[in-house]
């Protein structure tokens, strides 16, 4: 056998068994559940807790308020309520990314605090079991880890659970 056809061979074993252990999971359904909102930003999964999320709308016009600091984009008006759009990916330190028609606005507030945050797109709105949450990684870049909770898998791809309180408390302080 050539190491060509080696090679194919070990690959579709390879994920032949990917497959079955992703089947092998067995769910139980007294654990614990949290409600994640995946989004994407600079192509890289991240997400909120689904309690810390009010609405999730398509981004509409921003009017731009001088003065106002950087991470913010301006102000939306959302059926007569005036909401503040914060660029997470300034602060964040994330390279910054087009308006594109999957680009949304997460409207989300903890505590008294209140305000849509700009995401490149929202993927989806899942339960996971509450132990799936790990720690986050110590090699995460600073300015991420600074307001990383947690991590978690979705879609094969390492997923950083944010806090929405640290994101507020960064801009308040």
């Amino acid at each position: 056998m050539s190491p060509e056809i080696d090679k194919n061979k070990s690959d579709f074993i390879l994920a032949e068994v990917k497959k079955l252990k992703s089947q092998e999971k067995i769910l139980d359904p007294e654990e614990e559940k949290v409600k994640l909102v995946i989004f994407t930003l600079a192509g890289d999964y991240y997400a909120f807790q689904g309690e810390e999320v009010k609405e999730i709308l398509p981004v509409g016009k921003i009017t731009y308020v001088p003065g106002s600091p950087e991470v913010i984009l301006g102000i939306l008006n959302v059926r007569g309520d005036i909401e503040s759009v914060l660029d997470i990916h300034k602060l964040m330190e994330l390279p910054s990314s087009k308006i594109t028609p999957a680009s949304r606005i997460i409207i989300a507030a903890k505590g008294d605090i209140r305000s849509g945050i700009q995401v490149d797109s929202v993927e989806d709105v899942v339960d996971i079991p509450k132990s799936s949450i790990q720690p986050p990684l110590a090699t995460l870049h600073h300015s991420i880890r600074e307001f990383a909770i947690g991590q978690t898998i979705y879609r094969d791809r390492t997923t950083v659970f944010l806090s929405v309180g640290k994101i507020f408390e960064k801009l308040t302080s």
